[in-house]
């Protein structure tokens, strides 16, 4: 028998192998071997790109709402929370439209698909239920809501000297301006430097129109609690921290912080 004749076989069966490799390699995931691709876990979804988060999940940019509830209650003839400021234009939008493509979104915000969501296990999404439960899963939730508690917050007017009272009734005595008497050069000047805003935009268009900065600090409240928002150093900046902050952290989460530039020094 000549002895190159297995060794053509093995070669053979290898070529073979690695043809149907490809081929598989080539094919769609099934649902399942997508769900556990490892771009949807720590640490890769931290890094994952919002092109690499579409591939899948574009119909979450596609206009889809309902022409009319279930009710029969038509959205055209509505108002939804969302619409009630004057810094929303346009019809009704689906949540992550809002939060991505709409005017509004593209002028202050930077938002990317993981600015949200920071990956799940779908083996254990109830903190604590096992020995083994990691006590940082938030239940039944694939967002931890203190990401939208950042933006959707009661407005804390109670913290504020010299505010008798909630923004919507007494915003008129200082012109509907956060900077006419407090923001402009006294107060927390040294905010919205996150990855995820556009500071300069949230500047100019919050001195133009005071919906602007009471959208997310109040105007579209879904909680009955604000968010402790960091207390960033500003300059001449008060010494002691007062008793309703002094459990607030003085930097912005870590991954918030990332690519940004320091504020330029005000004269």
């Amino acid at each position: 028998m000549n002895r190159a004749t297995p060794l053509l076989a093995l070669t053979t069966l290898l070529a073979g192998l690695t043809a149907s490799t490809q081929a598989l390699a080539a094919t769609a995931p099934t649902y399942h071997q997508a769900r556990w691709d490892p771009i949807h876990f720590q640490p890769a979804i931290a890094t994952a790109t919002d092109e690499q988060c579409l591939a899948c999940h574009k119909e979450v940019l596609e206009p889809s709402i309902s022409p009319q509830s279930p009710a029969g209650v038509k959205a055209s003839e509505t108002l939804a929370w969302y619409q009630t400021l004057s810094t929303y234009s346009g019809d009704q939008e689906t949540f992550h439209r809002r939060h991505l493509v709409t005017p509004l979104a593209q002028e202050l915000m930077a938002m990317k698909c993981n600015t949200c969501h920071q990956g799940n296990d779908p083996r254990e999404e109830t903190a604590n239920s096992s020995a083994t439960g990691l006590p940082d899963l938030i239940q039944r939730k694939h967002v931890n809501p203190d990401i939208c508690l950042m933006c959707h917050g009661q407005f804390p007017w109670q913290n504020m000297a010299g505010l008798p009272g909630p923004w919507s009734e007494f915003g008129n005595i200082f012109q509907d301006n956060c900077n006419t008497a407090c923001h402009g050069a006294v107060f927390r000047t040294v905010r919205h430097q996150v990855n995820y805003l556009k500071p300069e935009a949230i500047e100019k268009a919050g001195s133009e129109n005071g919906d602007v900065c009471y959208g997310c600090h109040g105007g579209r409240s879904w909680y009955r609690i604000s968010f402790p928002y960091p207390r960033h150093a500003w300059p001449n900046m008060p010494p002691g921290t007062p008793d309703w902050a002094k459990d607030r952290p003085s930097t912005s989460e870590a991954r918030f912080l990332e690519g940004v530039k320091a504020p330029a020094a005000k004269q």
